[in-house]
């Protein structure tokens, strides 16, 4: 061997030796976690009163004037005989009309309260789907393996765990250090902005100058990553960023007339071209620091030759944002998305569309506005006549919550505790929360919803036999309660 080769070979074998040192040595960071206590819970009740609030059809709609008040006046009133410790101890006001703010008052004044939101409304039950449900969406129903029914996940479940976690924590005579506020807005699916009961509860809190730590909302969940001889883990991925939401109506005008004398494109056909435009030019993707964060977390809990690859992490980057655009889901947590979801035309079969138009849903990336994406329409639509119109009810994204906060250790440390196998790791939510509406009032606002579930049932979220396993429900109570305990302290 000459000493080129000899060279070469050193050289890989080095490179090859460190690797397998970095990877060694790839692995999560160690933490000195302080012993949390063993939290009571009593989940027949929580059982009981998740599936007795599933019975009440609280379904918002985006005008108050349209809105079908009973429903909600009568889940306040269940709200207010299940929990009478809440009810006796804790102020309660209607910032709004539907929306209600509990204060838990603390013992000092001069500390940044706390706040845990909560939803009451649900999303209704598309038309046609009744029959596929095996249970009514609206009888709560116990099979003793899951409770079904509309709100289950979404978030029914994590409204009745914070109330049946602080009613415990009363019986157990705990008090809290700060002020900690529950927030249960009235309308959040139908993203009523104008009329939100999130919006109308943060100008609550701006009036009196109340300055919140901070925030916990739905978002995140616990989903299970196991893959033979690689992982055994739970995710816990706590939302510290959500992306923005907009939709945009194209339009393109044409004569019209009979369908007999058709043009050579009527305003569909063209709208058609329109489309493709728009679909064939994606916004660019981005491995942004938050995301690189999540693969680094799962990373470093993958088997040791698993790490021998993605401790390489940053280098591969390139290739990971290949592969990730190829696959729908994954690109949606690195580039604002572009969805096609509503089309009109002519009014009859015979008559060809003096107007044809197309509903485009983008969910902007944090980083991109409302503007940006106007811009975008501009520029990779060829077809210059075309109308475009922002439609009401658009929000930009999120701010970024830090990860060294104090809210976001404890979520850290709270999570681990309860089990050793929890990855903890920040997340960007695809979809909207109130908790946006709160930044005025907070820099610290975190999205995780403590269910452990599977991911073929978070398909189900707004969907048809949306159920909840009751396996989930004991840590989530423990959870909420050593949350409320952790972040009410000094």
């Amino acid at each position: 061997m000459n000493k080129k080769a000899i060279a070469v070979t050193a050289s890989v074998a080095a490179l090859s030796a460190a690797n397998a040192v970095r990877a060694a040595m790839y692995k999560p960071e160690k933490r000195e976690l302080k012993p949390y206590i063993a939290e009571e819970v009593d989940i027949e009740r929580f059982k009981k009163n998740l599936s007795d609030a599933i019975k009440i059809p609280t379904i918002a709609e985006k005008s108050p004037d349209d809105m079908n008040w009973e429903p909600f006046e009568r889940f306040h009133a269940f709200l207010k005989e299940r929990y009478p410790l809440v009810h006796a101890h804790l102020s309660l006001e209607e910032p709004v009309q539907g929306s209600l703010l509990y204060r838990w008052k603390g013992k000092r004044d001069d500390l940044d309260p706390i706040a845990l939101l909560s939803h009451q409304d649900v999303v209704p039950i598309s038309e046609g789907t009744w029959e596929d449900w095996t249970y009514p969406p609206f009888d709560g129903y116990d099979d003793g393996e899951f409770i079904w029914g509309r709100g289950a996940l979404d978030m029914k479940n994590h409204l009745i765990g914070v109330m049946e976690s602080v009613e415990s924590l009363l019986a157990e005579g705990f008090e809290p250090v700060r002020d900690v506020y529950l927030c249960f807005g009235h309308n959040e699916e139908v993203m009523s902005s104008e009329h939100s009961g999130a919006i109308a509860m943060c100008r609550y809190f701006k009036e009196r100058g109340i300055h919140l730590d901070c925030v916990i909302d739905e978002g995140g969940a616990i989903l299970p990553v196991n893959i033979k001889g690689v992982i055994d883990a739970q995710l816990a991925g706590i939302g510290i960023a959500e992306k923005g939401y907009a939709d945009f109506t194209v339009s393109v005008n044409a004569k019209g007339g009979h369908s007999s004398q058709p043009p050579k494109h009527s305003a569909i056909g063209e709208l058609a071209e329109v489309i493709r435009d728009i679909e064939n030019h994606q916004f660019k993707s981005e491995l942004s620091p938050m995301i690189m964060e999540l693969f680094d977390s799962i990373g470093r809990r993958t088997s040791y030759p698993v790490r021998m690859v993605l401790c390489n992490m940053p280098v591969l980057k390139p290739v990971i944002k290949k592969v990730m655009e190829m696959i729908p889901p994954a690109a949606s947590l690195i580039r604002t998305t572009t969805g096609v979801t509503m089309a009109s035309g002519s009014p009859a079969p015979n008559v060809l569309p003096q107007k044809a138009s197309v509903n485009v849903n983008f969910r902007m990336y944090p980083g991109e506005t409302v503007e940006d994406v106007m811009k975008h329409l501009k520029k990779v639509i060829r077809n210059k006549n075309v109308e475009i119109v922002c439609e009401p009810g658009w929000k930009n994204p999120s701010k970024i919550s830090p990860t060294d906060s104090r809210c976001f250790d404890a979520l850290r440390d709270i999570c681990s505790c309860m089990n050793p196998k929890s990855i903890i790791a920040p997340y960007l939510v695809m979809g909207g929360t109130d908790a946006c509406h709160y930044e005025d009032v907070c820099e610290n606002i975190y999205r995780y919803s403590p269910f452990l579930v599977d991911t073929s049932l978070l398909l189900c979220t707004h969907g048809t036999n949306e159920r909840i396993p009751i396996s989930a429900l004991a840590d989530a109570l423990r959870f909420f309660k050593l949350y409320i305990r952790t972040l009410s302290n000094e």
